[in-house]
């Protein structure tokens, strides 16, 4: 199967993008299954209910959240009702939603997607990688899931990478998410799990990671804070990784970067 996952959505240019892009990308390049971050959707912090229904009719399976998940706080309410809405699957027990969830997609796939949220310059949490590893355990590759896919959302690329070869050769794919930078780490591991440190950002990369310079730059060279933070509204850069899997095992057997539209060099999920 073919499998997308874009990076975090960043304010109105990110949803407009993916609103008016993803249906056309899924059509062009044939793509079984399509997850997207949705933690940065509205206004820059977290996910309101119109902005999460306008992500899955654009054609994502399953919209993931990450630190920001509870910003917007109707997400409280209606997370519980939206079974393709996952947060952090190691938030602390009694959080509203669930962590990961099995589904099947357009074409009859079974997929489970994880989200995980790291602890490496990140807000105290509970262990991201035996949560993960049993969710892994009770829905395994290759038996009940066609494939596996991880949204691992922390800053630092180290523990990223610990997660994918944590996981190498039970899952299909580990990406991590939050920094908005893509990286150019994209590669197959020797078990066959792909792995990519961040997928980047669907937003305006005119700008200090999807937000107006301004404030930004204020406060780097002041300390002081002078306003809020603006998500930047220019054209977006549709960011994420494709993978390509094998159909015994669920293992991945391609990765390639995705980069459409705004400013950074363009980068098309052509498999042969």
């Amino acid at each position: 199967m073919k499998l997308l996952f874009l990076g975090d959505v960043m304010g109105r240019s990110g949803r407009d993008a993916v609103n008016d892009r993803l249906p056309g990308i899924i059509e062009r390049y044939g793509f079984d299954f399509v997850v997207v971050n949705g933690e940065n959707a509205s206004h820059g912090k977290g996910l309101t209910e119109p902005h999460f229904n306008a992500i899955r009719n654009a054609g994502a399976d399953i919209v993931t959240l990450g630190d920001h998940a509870f910003d917007q706080r109707e997400t409280i309410s209606f997370i519980e009702r939206e079974n393709t809405l996952i947060r952090p699957i190691n938030m602390p027990p009694g959080t509203p939603g669930r962590g990961a969830m099995f589904v099947e997609g357009r074409n009859g796939h079974r997929v489970l997607v994880i989200n995980a949220q790291g602890r490496v310059f990140m807000p105290p949490i509970d262990d991201p990688f035996r949560a993960v590893e049993a969710a892994v355990a009770a829905c395994p590759l290759g038996e009940q899931a066609d494939a596996i896919v991880v949204d691992f959302h922390t800053e630092a690329t180290s523990e990223i990478q610990a997660m994918g070869h944590f996981l190498d050769g039970k899952v299909s794919l580990v990406v991590g998410t939050h920094t908005h930078i893509p990286t150019a780490d994209h590669r197959v591991l020797r078990g066959g799990t792909a792995l990519m440190a961040d997928a980047g950002m669907c937003g305006d990369f005119d700008s200090i990671i999807g937000t107006d310079t301004d404030e930004p730059l204020n406060r780097f060279l002041t300390g002081i804070p002078n306003g809020r933070f603006s998500p930047s509204e220019g054209e977006a850069t549709l960011c994420g990784v494709a993978i390509q899997t094998d159909p015994r095992t669920g293992l991945a057997t391609k990765v390639l970067p995705l980069r459409l539209g705004g400013t950074l060099a363009q980068a098309e999920p052509i498999f042969d």
